[in-house]
């Protein structure tokens, strides 16, 4: 079976990002259908960053930001 034959099946994906599509064309660039602004808010969100976990000052960016949501 060829690439062409197979289906394209779509990965899931949180609720945040139903619908997100990213691809990379033969230049190596990225596109995809979100704004990167998006993805960086959902991805400071939901994901732990090793290096930033013992950094006190972290804690309290997220706790202003989360006020400002608000």
């Amino acid at each position: 079976m060829s690439k062409k034959e197979t289906e394209k099946k779509k990965p899931k994906v949180a609720k945040d990002l139903n619908g997100f599509e990213i691809s990379i064309d033969t230049f190596g660039e990225i596109s995809s259908n979100l704004q990167i602004d998006k993805i960086n808010e959902f991805l400071n969100k939901n994901v732990d960053d090793k290096k930033l976990r013992d950094r006190e000052d972290i804690e309290e960016i997220k706790k202003k930001t989360s006020k400002d949501e608000d």
